[in-house]
């Protein structure tokens, strides 16, 4: 079994975009992860193509897989649209990884595609509610802003949380997202910004909620062989984890942790063969302000309960021990919901490359994490840089 890396990887900006589609976006995110690529790459060295997308919406249901490929010019290559809420493109990345790990496919595209802003608030929010367990969360009312309120309120009365805790995300993340050029939010806020604004499912404000987006992003997997023929500096995916967790919250044990996470990061850091010691950085999922500190505790960061210390420490700051979410997270960036976990491997490879927009100090393993829901199904890849290239 061959190792897999990526080559490649690209995204278009995110935010609303009236006049784009969603074939325009993803065209923006391959020409970018093209571009990336240290040598020629010929498309036709694509075997099979794995792209992500819920079909919030562009119209397009079904087949808009092959509706994408086509395209991009891309004629005849199989091509499998993957639908797993907000963690799409995430296991779109983990099937290109199985592909051409096994050998079914020398070069494997993933990526994903979301537009979001063509319909209206009430419709969007709609799509989003589906996301989650729609019985007995949804159609009795509950909005995805809502699940994520009950977390965040279970959290505080755990473990002594402040709104404070949770602004603390919203301001590190936008200073890092204000130096991101593809970022929807692409300005800094401050402390009393980020407490002061607008409830939006108490104790969640506005500032805590990442934003409607539309985008696409892109990324390229070899195996080890071309790898090292086309790429200066070679990113191998060191491991790839993966879970599904109960959908709804009422069906969990506890309201302040994602089991699904946690399986997937213990299966992703064994792969690995590392553990959340050995990470220089990590893209975590912060749809909200609460899910990134329930992350840092689901992935090993810290114990249970310490996550707000992280952020008041700075640990998790660009210049901290543990950087997170260096490109403006979700929360900063955007959630285009099938473009989000490829999203984050831009970032990651930009990271080892030395080409981050808010770069860390020399990095070489870092992880990304992408959820479905509020926990319903997650992926977590480790990367890792590989010193030696093309020749």
């Amino acid at each position: 079994m061959t190792d897999a890396y990526v080559i490649g990887a690209g995204q278009s900006d995110f935010g609303s975009f009236p006049s784009e589609t969603y074939r325009s976006l993803f065209d923006d995110a391959f020409d970018e992860a093209l571009e990336s690529i240290d040598t020629d790459f010929d498309t036709d060295r694509i075997d099979e193509a794995f792209l992500g997308t819920l079909g919030v919406g562009g119209r397009q249901l079904g087949l808009s897989g092959p509706a994408v490929t086509e395209h991009l010019g891309l004629h005849g290559i199989p091509t499998t649209r993957v639908e797993n809420a907000c963690a799409a493109s995430g296991y779109a990345l983990r099937q290109a990884v199985m592909a051409v790990r096994s050998g079914m496919a020398d070069v494997a595209l993933a990526g994903g595609y979301e537009v979001m802003t063509d319909m209206s608030s009430d419709h969007t929010k709609w799509w989003l509610g589906v996301s989650g367990e729609t019985e007995w969360e949804r159609l009795s009312g509950t909005t995805f802003a809502g699940v994520y309120a009950q977390m965040a309120s279970a959290y505080m009365r755990e473990y002594g949380a402040e709104k404070e805790d949770l602004s603390r995300v919203a301001v590190k993340n936008h200073g890092n997202g204000a130096q991101n050029p593809h970022a929807q939010l692409g300005f800094e806020c401050t402390l009393e910004d980020a407490m002061n604004a607008p409830d939006v499912a108490a104790p969640l404000n506005l500032y805590h909620c990442c934003p409607t987006t539309d985008g696409a992003s892109a990324v390229i997997v070899a195996n080890e062989s071309i790898a090292h023929e086309l790429s200066d500096e070679p990113i191998r995916v060191a491991g790839a984890g993966a879970a599904s967790g109960r959908v709804g919250l009422f069906q969990r044990d506890s309201l302040t942790s994602i089991p699904a996470s946690q399986t997937a990061a213990d299966s992703a850091y064994e792969e690995a063969g590392i553990s959340p010691d050995d990470l220089d950085f990590a893209e975590v999922h912060d749809c909200f302000a609460i899910a990134e500190l329930v992350a840092y505790e689901d992935l090993g960061f810290c114990e249970r309960g310490e996550a707000p210390r992280l952020l008041r420490d700075g640990v998790t700051d660009p210049d901290g021990e543990l950087p997170v979410n260096t490109s403006g997270g979700l929360k900063s960036k955007g959630h285009p919901i099938g473009a989000t976990g490829t999203g984050q491997v831009v970032e990651a490879f930009a990271q080892l490359r030395g080409e981050a927009h808010v770069q860390v100090d020399d990095p070489s393993v870092g992880i990304t994490h992408n959820v479905g829901g509020s926990g319903g199904g997650v992926t977590v890849h480790v990367f890792e840089r590989v010193d030696g290239g093309a020749r």
